[in-house]
């Protein structure tokens, strides 16, 4: 099938034409027909399969020309990176299209947004805290949103949005078409179904955890932290076949650990991005790994989801994550477009049954390289790493106050008196040596 045989209008064929798309992926071909029939979808699918296509393509499909100048459709992503991506995805589309499109996502000043949404706006796309706080300012209306799409939703939970998604839910019209676009559907993402979508038709690219035919796993058994370091600076020092290769770490601290240590070998070529780094930051790093100033790019899981970057070669996972979806979200950053990609895992004892989840999900038995021989085995230990002395817990009885013996020294005289009254009887014997009777009173 070819997007010819799709019913596409000529706008929208001549811009797909200009970026040189000839057929739809698994995921486009099946969720044209049944988002144009305006049923309610959630589509599942690997990341790498075209999903952003997949609702833009009908979604634009369907778009007519409206004086309202409070947006049609509201893309709702979890990170300021795939805001961008997808912006960029709608204005190629719509190339020969009359379409106002914008993007808007925190991190930056709300007063330059909060002027810019006042204007006419047929697509909106929006990281949720973001949106949530426009639509609070008054300076955003939804009472025009006809088409509904969040893509990510699982990652958007994860990441913390679950209320301001709900509310934002909340404040939509009732009438309007839900898409929802996710690698995996969690419990949480059944409820959020359940609760805000009409009875949605299930469209699936590829089971979950399916392992992506077009990437070479492989995984080392690695005896700690600092022979894991020695491995990633031999495997990326011995291939000069990684000229495009994403390193994945569990942490934002582990990242810069690790950007430290491979800027001293590579200098120039390696590049970092996580959450703790500014705006400009991410973006520019993004677009030197892109244009392939940079060898390597360090990352946190912030990067599996909503970064569509090109021609990866090699996924390297210096950890085993706990999350045995994120796995197969970090290997979908390569392999893709019909081009072959390596995945390797650096793992662990105490990383053991991570990797156990992970091939459970996958149903497959990742194959196990051996050490390179040169490999320097390091014998230092992290804090994590360092066995654990277990000290027995011995408890001390108190002695009951009772059984207290008396104070080491006797009390001091003036200590020892005791309060005494004494009547006026007395005070006028101590003074005047002899009683006083007082006068008789006054008449």
């Amino acid at each position: 099938m070819t997007f010819g045989d799709l019913n596409l209008n000529t706008p929208l064929l001549n811009a797909l034409d200009e970026i040189g798309l000839k057929q739809p992926t698994t995921i486009q071909e099946r969720a044209f027909s049944v988002i144009m029939s305006g049923q309610d979808v959630c589509g599942i699918a690997q990341t790498g399969t075209g999903k952003t296509f997949a609702y833009l393509l009908p979604t634009l499909r369907q778009f007519k020309f409206s004086k309202e100048k409070y947006p049609q459709i509201l893309i709702i992503v979890p990170t300021r990176e795939l805001v961008v991506q997808v912006v960029e995805a709608v204005k190629r589309l719509t190339t020969y299209m009359s379409v106002e499109v914008m993007g808007v996502y925190g991190g930056v000043n709300m007063n330059p947004q909060m002027e810019a949404v006042k204007n006419k706006l047929d697509v909106l796309v929006a990281t949720p805290g973001r949106l949530y706080d426009l639509i609070l300012s008054g300076a955003l209306k939804m009472k025009s949103v006809k088409r509904l799409i969040i893509d990510e939703v699982d990652e958007m939970l994860n990441l913390g949005f679950r209320t301001q998604l709900r509310n934002i839910l909340d404040l939509l019209p009732d009438k309007r078409q839900n898409l929802l676009f996710s690698a995996t559907i969690t419990e949480d993402v059944e409820k959020l179904i359940e609760t805000h979508f009409n009875n949605p038709v299930r469209i699936e690219a590829a089971p979950t955890g399916t392992p992506l035919e077009n990437i070479d796993q492989v995984v080392y058994h690695v005896p700690n932290f600092y022979t894991k370091v020695n491995l990633l600076e031999l495997l990326i020092t011995d291939d000069p076949t990684m000229t495009r290769t994403l390193i994945f770490a569990a942490t934002k601290q582990l990242a810069d650990d690790l950007h430290e240590q491979l800027e001293k070998e590579f200098p120039g070529k390696v590049g970092i991005i996580h959450s703790n780094k500014e705006q400009n930051h991410r973006f520019n790093t993004v677009k030197s790994f892109q244009s392939g100033e940079y060898r390597f790019l360090i990352a946190t899981d912030i990067v599996a989801r909503g970064l569509d970057i090109a021609s990866v070669t090699h996924v390297i996972n210096f950890d085993t994550p706990e999350v045995p979806e994120n796995y197969i979200h970090r290997i979908g950053r390569t392999g893709r477009a019909d081009k072959k990609g390596i995945a390797i895992l650096l793992t662990k004892t105490a990383e053991a049954e991570n990797l156990e989840r992970i091939e459970t999900l996958m149903n497959y038995r990742i194959p196990v390289q051996p050490l390179p021989e040169d490999l320097v085995i390091s014998e230092v230990l992290t804090p994590d790493e360092q066995p654990k002395v277990h000290m027995r817990n011995v408890l001390v009885k108190v002695p009951k106050r009772e059984d207290a013996g008396p104070a080491f020294h006797e009390k001091k005289a003036k200590n020892m008196k005791v309060n005494k009254k004494v009547s006026h009887k007395e005070k006028m014997m101590l003074k005047y040596g002899k009683p006083k009777k007082r006068g008789a009173k006054k008449k």
